[in-house]
């Protein structure tokens, strides 16, 4: 970063900042007097954790500012696709041939909680990249910090800090740099290869660490997939020196190339780009500004919230949508079969199972409120046992709850469902007199029988679906029941052209006789048992990860905050989770 001033002596200067790998390739042969002892003092200061950066300067003239500057705003007013290129290139003219005029090291301590979020993340079986401009012995000492980088694990280090390349850089030929550099990254990544399945038996974890000027050839075309394959293989990766644009272009390999899903948290300006290209951005408010939180879909204050952000509501949130999702699917089926089998019944002579406003009504009104409670207030496992076991997280990550084997699960459910409550309906009620004085059952009393039991089975079946209860689920599901009974009554009570076929068809026919009510009670519960006991039997013999804990909480084992004593059943789901996780 340059700025061009004029000082009190009229004096035209040229201020620029930025990475030592970037500025020293721009000093001119009179300004690196202190060059030697300004690296030297760089690496001191990187090996003790500090962020360095690199002061430079460069008198102009008048003509050659003049020059520069028409030169500047015509790329600045470009309108040309290489806009960009035009802007850059202007800037390169006028930021060479500076002297050097040292270091500055700033501390930069790590926030409270960050270690112990980037490790409850990595059990989650989330790969965490660093993509940071610190130098990379700074980078290496906040790996440490962070626990991102362990003892005893690899490292893995592509860099272009070697005797030949900096003999080529002496020399000035930028072609001959190039190719040279080229070479070698594409040498390091085919040896970073070779060591990987060479230690494939020994389990042994393995960093990859690159700097920037490395990782601007690892994303050309020809190395960008075999660096992707490089990366994807170890357990943690830092880009060190990384620009905003590498940033963002590394996000967007990431991306493209796995087919994941990304998740990129930043808090400075620099990493706007990498917000931006990665499918959801986290913004970190701080004494940085505010243009990362502008940017991102999330914000959040402090990066340790990031875990709860994650395991926590990210847990809860995919098991809401993707139970309310399933639910609709099973409530809709389970009432418009119910009028499939009832046409079928009626040879398809058009006669209508319900009334007009029973269908209007019911997923405005009956069957509307309960869901959304589903969706809104629903907790498998608390928060704490979320955070205590991260691996939760992972039913989210493999799909567990969204499958197209437990749609179609669902989508089953409603067909059972109508099936149970039609023909249990017709078969038990039909035949029998309905009424005291002999009558028997007509279309009206069917069709509210049916539509009672649908109204009482969808909304008894997310009562046995639903883990959190409040007094809102209550008040929904038992409240949607009893608004039907209440909607029957009034606007049964209405005259029989407002009415037709539901005129008093609660207070005069149904209520009375004990048939529609036992027809009702017994028809739920054929309903409701079909998935009552495959949750029965897949809780005892094939429990979900989040079964055995709700078991462990409910027997009164599961008391100890400390997340390494897991019972043994815990232990074995989280063994087949992680081999699960190994083979994808």
């Amino acid at each position: 970063m340059s700025v061009i001033v004029r000082n009190p002596e009229n004096q035209l200067l040229l201020l620029s900042k930025g990475a030592d790998s970037v500025m020293f390739e721009r000093l001119s042969k009179e300004g690196r007097m202190f060059e030697a002892q300004t690296r030297e003092h760089i690496r001191n200061y990187a090996e003790a954790g500090l962020r360095t950066l690199v002061l430079a300067y460069r008198d102009l003239d008048e003509e050659e500012y003049k020059a520069w500057e028409e030169e500047f705003s015509r790329a600045k007013t470009s309108v040309a696709a290489d806009h960009d290129a035009l802007v850059d290139a202007a800037c390169d003219k006028i930021e060479r041939d500076l002297i050097l005029l040292g270091a500055t090291a700033v501390e930069d301590k790590l926030q409270k909680g960050v270690p112990e979020c980037i490790d409850r993340l990595a059990q989650a079986g989330i790969k965490i990249w660093v993509l940071t401009g610190d130098k990379m012995e700074t980078a290496i000492n906040i790996g440490y910090a962070c626990s991102l980088l362990r003892q005893g694990m690899k490292q893995i280090v592509i860099t272009l800090d070697s005797q030949d390349i900096d003999v080529l850089r002496k020399q000035g030929d930028k072609e001959a740099i190039a190719k040279a550099s080229c070479e070698s990254i594409r040498k390091q990544i085919r040896e970073g290869k070779s060591q990987l399945i060479s230690a494939k038996e020994n389990s042994v974890s393995f960093a990859l660490i690159i700097d920037g000027e490395s990782l601007s050839f690892a994303l050309n075309k020809n190395l960008e997939k075999s660096f992707l394959e490089l990366a994807i293989d170890c357990a943690s990766v830092i880009c060190c020196r990384s620009s905003p644009k590498q940033k963002a272009l590394v996000t967007r390999l990431v991306k493209m190339g796995t087919g994941e899903t990304t998740l990129a948290i930043g808090d400075g300006a620099n990493d706007v780009g990498m917000l931006q290209e990665a499918d959801i951005g986290v913004g970190v408010s701080g004494v940085e500004g505010m243009q990362a939180v502008m940017s991102s879909d999330f914000a959040i204050a402090q990066f340790r919230f990031l875990e709860r952000l994650l395991l926590v509501h990210g847990h809860w949130c995919y098991r809401r949508i993707s139970m309310m999702i399933c639910y609709f699917f099973y409530k809709n089926i389970a009432f418009g079969f119910t009028l499939f089998w009832f046409e079928a019944y009626a040879s398809f002579s058009g006669q209508p199972a319900y009334n007009d406003w029973y269908m209007s009504f019911y997923n405005v009104f009956f069957t509307s409120l309960p869901v959304i409670a589903l969706g809104v207030f629903d907790q498998d496992v608390s928060a704490r046992l979320c955070l205590k076991y991260p691996l939760l997280y992972q039913e989210g990550v493999q799909n567990i709850l969204f499958s197209w084997p437990r749609i179609l699960g669902w989508m089953s459910n409603g067909v059972i469902s109508s099936i149970i409550i039609f023909f249990f309906t017709t078969k038990s009620i039909i035949p029998q007199a309905f009424r005291r004085d002999g009558q028997v059952t007509d279309f009206e009393v069917l069709g509210a029988t049916m539509y009672t039991s649908v109204v009482w089975a969808v909304n008894c079946q997310i009562a046995l679906s639903i883990n959190y209860f409040t007094w809102i689920q209550h008040f929904f599901i038992w409240g949607s029941i009893i608004f039907w009974y209440i909607f029957l009554v009034i606007y049964g009570s209405l005259s029989p052209t407002v009415s037709t076929t539901a005129y008093r068809v609660l207070v005069e026919a149904c209520a009375p006789s004990v048939l529609y009510w036992l027809a009702t009670l017994l028809g739920v519960i054929s309903t409701l048992l079909p998935y009552f006991s495959y949750r029965a039997f897949q809780t005892r013999f094939r429990p979900l990860y989040h079964d055995i804990i709700q078991q462990k909480r409910s027997e009164g084992l599961e008391t100890d905050d400390t997340p390494n004593e897991l019972p043994h059943r815990v232990r074995d789901k989280i063994q087949h989770l992680k081999m699960g996780l190994r083979r994808s």
